[in-house]
């Protein structure tokens, strides 16, 4: 009797003390999500206003102008967020936002993007090669959309499958845009690479829109200027073409004097090219070397003479084997002199800072020809911090590279800010 009364004794203590634990272990939990809140940012773009998931922690509230001027406040701001776990869109939100394609276009902001006659007498084209991060991806193209310009979107075969459905879901709301049809497994430095803006280019010529001038993007790269503004900067070119070409280095010479070939690597990029001991022939028809970069802006008939010239083809079939070849393709034919916009051979080297393709902040040069970075680093290349706003708008360069929500969001946000009021204030000026 008195073990069974014991045994009821215990008994009713844990059943005291159980809930009493489930509280605790309750309480604790709330303290845990509330912190967690609090030091997590959501990204969310520009002009959405439903997200898929919950958004409840504080946001500061950003004054894009005054991160413009520099204002020791904001950009305190912009760098307490930095501080904060950075949480992005996922692929699938784009999936999600996508799926009724009216709406999407309403929240973004699309119907209300209107062009000058000047602007519709003047289309352009976009070759995208992306693969990753759909939601950054959507953000540049809501940046450089205009109804009347086209844009082809070459997905990597390497891509996940929710990029690859991401991908698809945004490009069926839109009559002008589309994906490559053919498509690559883009590898580092390989000719896939440069197919991948081949396949698409091949596809602007042929589609029904006469556009005057094509540029290249990727992922990380974000406008500085409206549709507006770059006509008019294009209309200057007057048919000559934007990139940069410069004479190599003997060490950027091995990149075609040798075959390489492309060989499996235990790190980032998996598989790269890697030079052999075997000397490659001169290239053909005479063709003087010159380097640059993977991105241009280039007239609708280089373009053309890229895709037809015997020169061109050849070329191409003999820059397969070497290092990162569209970085000397484009450099090296636009100094052909039958070339449509020819660069003569015997004119200066056209460099990166020449060119107003791409503004990109390289480590090694920070402090001399450009101010420090103020985001972050991949490959001595910086990627912006806020604090660059009113740098990157002033400098004179078209694009810029890279950007990148999960180390400064508000860079990009601001950017968008900036571009809308361009817009606006240019579409107002010529009504």
């Amino acid at each position: 009797m008195i073990r069974r009364w014991s045994f009821l004794k215990k008994l009713k203590k844990k059943r005291t003390i159980f809930p009493f634990f489930i509280l605790i272990v309750c309480v604790l939990w709330l303290v845990h999500i509330k912190v967690v809140e609090k030091n997590t940012f959501y990204v969310e773009p520009y002009g959405i206003t439903s997200v898929p998931f919950n958004t409840q922690a504080e946001k500061p509230d950003i004054d894009c102008s005054a991160i413009y001027q520099l204002d020791p406040v904001e950009i305190g701001k912009s760098l307490e967020i930095r501080r904060k776990v950075i949480v992005d869109l996922e692929d699938d939100s784009i999936v999600k936002l996508t799926a009724d394609c009216q709406k999407y276009i309403e929240a973004r902001g699309y119907n209300d993007i209107t062009a000058s006659e000047e602007e519709r007498q003047f289309p352009l084209a976009y070759s995208l090669v992306v693969h990753k991060n759909m939601p950054m991806v959507e953000r540049i193209l809501r940046a450089i959309y205009a109804p009347h310009n086209i844009y082809c979107i070459h997905y990597d075969q390497k891509s996940s499958q929710s990029f690859i459905v991401a991908v698809k879901s945004l490009v069926k709301c839109f009559p002008n845009v589309f994906i490559a049809s053919k498509l690559e497994a883009v590898q580092y430095a390989h000719v896939t690479r440069l197919k991948a803006d081949l396949n698409c280019l091949s596809d602007l010529l042929h589609s029904d829109v006469q556009w005057k001038y094509v540029i290249n993007l990727c992922g990380q790269d974000f406008p500085l200027r409206s549709n507006y503004e770059l006509v008019s900067e294009l209309k200057k070119l007057n048919g000559a073409n934007m990139l940069e070409t410069s004479r190599p280095s003997e060490g950027k010479k091995k990149r075609f004097q040798f075959q390489h070939e492309l060989k499996d690597m235990p790190y980032e990029y998996q598989k790269i090219p890697v030079k052999t001991s075997r000397a490659k022939d001169p290239p053909p028809h005479g063709i003087e070397m010159f380097i640059g970069s993977a991105y241009f802006v280039l007239s609708r008939d280089l373009v053309s003479y890229a895709m037809t010239s015997q020169l061109a083809l050849d070329f191409l079939a003999w820059s397969t084997d070497t290092y990162s070849p569209d970085e000397h393709f484009w450099a090296s034919l636009v100094r052909v002199p039958e070339a449509p916009g020819t660069i003569p051979r015997s004119q200066p080297d056209v460099t990166d800072l020449m060119s107003k393709t791409r503004l990109v902040k390289w480590s090694y040069l920070e402090g001399n020809l450009y101010p420090p970075c103020t985001g972050t680093h991949m490959r001595s290349v910086c990627i912006y911090g806020a604090a660059e706003l009113r740098w990157l708008l002033n400098y004179g360069h078209w694009f810029a590279n890279k950007f990148d929500p999960k180390v400064d969001p508000v860079l990009i946000k601001c950017l968008e800010e900036k571009l809308e009021e361009k817009r606006k204030h240019w579409a107002k000026l010529v009504s």
